[in-house]
């Protein structure tokens, strides 16, 4: 049941969380040969089009196999987001999860801390992940809360700046992409670190709990062991306006998960 851990992280969203399927392999080859679209702009053409509200809290609601298996909440600001995921119905009864993620971050959304404390079925766990862009390293330190053990501590090489799940996100609403151009976003959960390429695909109208939204959608070619190793796709749809908000994400994995859709319920400003 790490999968919950990755659903609730997305992004942001189900993989994305996944320590324990993390591949520290960079962007495979297949993928680097596969037909690609028109030459994407340099970088100093995709401009920042969007900031982020001082006090933002969204909540999503999690399907599974056509059942209401959970809610996301995310609260973000400048500095600063959180997320905590609790299961619910079926899912719970099976296996109940409640998990709280907090991250803090420097400029341009580099991680510099995060914590996660996941309780999931009997087992209650928590991680601390210290990421040092002037050293180039991030230390992980995970805990058994309920035998006060540390189960695993490690440390990795890291870039001087990079996304965790909930940045990534952010900073990808940040990027003014349209169809057919897509990014770079550097992105750790600490205990690995790849490049991962946020692709602009096509635009599209959804429903949502919290309405109707036109929207384009996004791929982030995180699976297949560019930055985990689980077989599958993700996908994020952002509103096609000024506030470029996350309105569905969806994960295509293989059996025994299936896909897996967080919608967008409610969006608040605190």
């Amino acid at each position: 049941m790490r999968f919950w851990t990755g659903v609730l992280a997305l992004l942001v969203t189900a993989c994305w969380l996944l320590p324990a399927q993390s591949s520290s392999k960079r962007a495979s080859t297949a993928r680097n040969k596969a037909a690609a679209p028109a030459p994407d702009p340099p970088p100093s053409s995709i401009e920042p089009s969007w900031k982020l509200s001082p006090e933002e809290k969204l909540t999503f609601d999690v399907e599974w196999r056509l059942i209401h298996a959970g809610t996301v909440v995310i609260e973000s600001r400048a500095s600063h987001a959180h997320m905590r995921i609790e299961s619910a119905g079926l899912v719970s009864s099976l296996f109940k999860v409640n998990n709280a993620y907090s991250v803090d971050y420097d400029e341009h959304f580099c991680a510099s801390s995060s914590l996660m404390d996941a309780r999931e079925g009997k087992r209650h766990r928590e991680t601390t992940v210290t990421y040092d862009g002037r050293q180039n390293r991030a230390t992980v330190v995970e805990r058994d809360l309920i035998k006060n053990a540390v189960i695993q501590s490690t440390e990795t090489e890291i870039p001087s700046c990079v996304n965790d799940v909930l940045g990534a996100l952010l900073h990808l609403r940040t990027l003014d992409l349209e169809p057919g151009q897509s990014a770079q976003l550097s992105m750790s959960d600490g205990r690995r670190s790849s490049s991962a390429k946020a692709e602009a695909q096509e635009r599209e109208e959804l429903t949502t709990p919290a309405g109707k939204f036109k929207a384009i959608r996004y791929e982030a070619h995180l699976l297949n062991g560019v930055v985990y190793t689980r077989k599958g796709r993700a996908f994020v749809w952002l509103s096609d306006d000024a506030r470029r908000l996350p309105v569905q994400i969806r994960l295509r994995m293989q059996f025994p998960i299936g896909t897996v859709t967080l919608q967008l319920q409610k969006e608040e400003h605190l």
